[in-house]
């Protein structure tokens, strides 16, 4: 093989290997081109009766629970309770020093007294001028100013007695006592202590009504009304107690985003003490069917939760809105949205958007 020869196959190679690469990055081009198809983890959707019953954990509260203070103002001069005493209605909870109260009404008293005095003189004046001018030695204006004057008096007369009626009630709220049976839960002011009318002295619990007092997720508000409830004491688990909602907080907790829910303990003594925790337990009294689909297949965007339903004939992915009846720490119970048998993407699901193609796993 001469030169030229060689040449010219060495440039016939070139010119293959050329075009062999051109090929090949036309291959490349195109496979960027088309849209990758992603491998998703999928599951099953199997319904199943979902729990009817849920327990939740409060404390035992009273119904009525009143702040007690003075409706005059003063300087305490006794305290009879303390925290944790019990009271009747009308027991003395604590004193003024009523020096000054005393003294007004001593004035209310005597300036009732001098207001009966003047009254009685117009009153005399007036039937004295009455029978004068009937026997024409008196004349019809002097008549007319006796009877004003009498008038006048007899409007202040009232006016003492109701002073003096005034002075001795607010002697008598020199006393503080109690309003109802009950337990005393807070003592708020101490003896020498100078208070405002209306101040909180003590802090009363009304022992008639014992209530449990819990926070409810808003997946049983619908439900809380309705269902069947029951208590049961931390110190006394084996017996339960009748319970009956009666107030249902319609404002969630700005921390929490639960609901205050308040349930009547029905037959309940001092053996539930304020304070001590209780359970309630919420049973539904209809069954529903519920599937537990992995927290990790939900997604909210801003409209509620959804899932990927992968539809099974072109294997393109559907967003479809569920209804949660609660979450647990790993599953969340779906009532609606979703079909039995129905396959769900369980993974992955925040890169994924509807309408897309992919790939199911096998399922396990």
């Amino acid at each position: 093989m001469n030169r030229k020869t060689a040449l010219r196959a060495l440039a016939l190679l070139s010119l293959v290997g050329i075009a062999g690469g051109i090929a090949a990055c036309k291959r490349e081009e195109a496979a960027a081109r088309e849209p990758v198809i992603p491998r998703v983890q999928v599951e099953r959707i199997t319904f199943q009766p979902s729990e009817t019953a849920r327990t939740f954990v409060g404390v035992v509260r009273p119904r009525h629970e009143t702040d007690l203070g003075f409706r005059v103002a003063g300087k305490i001069v006794e305290r009879r309770v303390d925290a944790g005493d019990r009271v009747r209605k009308g027991d003395l909870v604590a004193r003024l020093d009523t020096t000054d109260l005393q003294l007004q009404v001593e004035s209310a008293e005597a300036e009732l007294a001098a207001a009966t005095s003047n009254l009685a003189q117009a009153a005399s004046d007036e039937r004295r001028y009455a029978g004068l001018r009937s026997n024409g030695f008196a004349a019809t204006a002097d008549y007319d100013r006796k009877k004003a004057a009498r008038d006048e008096a007899d409007g202040r007369a009232k006016r003492a007695r109701r002073t003096l009626e005034l002075a001795r009630n607010q002697l008598e709220y020199g006393e503080l006592r109690a309003s109802a049976d009950g337990v005393v839960t807070a003592v708020l002011a101490e003896a020498g202590q100078v208070v405002a009318v209306g101040q909180a002295v003590a802090r009363i619990a009304q022992s008639d009504e014992r209530e449990a007092l819990v926070a409810l997720p808003e997946t049983w508000l619908a439900d809380a009304p309705e269902a069947t409830a029951a208590v049961r004491l931390w110190s006394q688990d084996n017996r339960p107690y009748r319970a009956t909602l009666r107030e249902l907080s319609p404002q969630a907790d700005t921390a929490t985003r639960t609901y205050a829910a308040r349930f009547r303990i029905e037959e309940a003594g001092e053996e539930a003490a304020f304070g001590m925790t209780a359970t309630v337990t919420l049973t539904r009294r209809e069954q529903v069917a519920a599937a537990q689909v992995p927290l990790a297949a939900i997604i909210n965007r801003g409209e509620g939760p959804h899932v990927y339903v992968v539809d099974p004939a072109t294997e393109t992915l559907e967003a479809r809105p569920v209804t949660v009846a609660t979450f647990g720490s790993r599953t969340a119970a779906v009532t609606d949205g979703i079909a039995d048998g129905e396959t769900i993407v369980t993974l992955g699901v925040q890169k994924l958007e509807a309408g897309r193609k992919v790939r199911p796993l096998p399922i396990r």
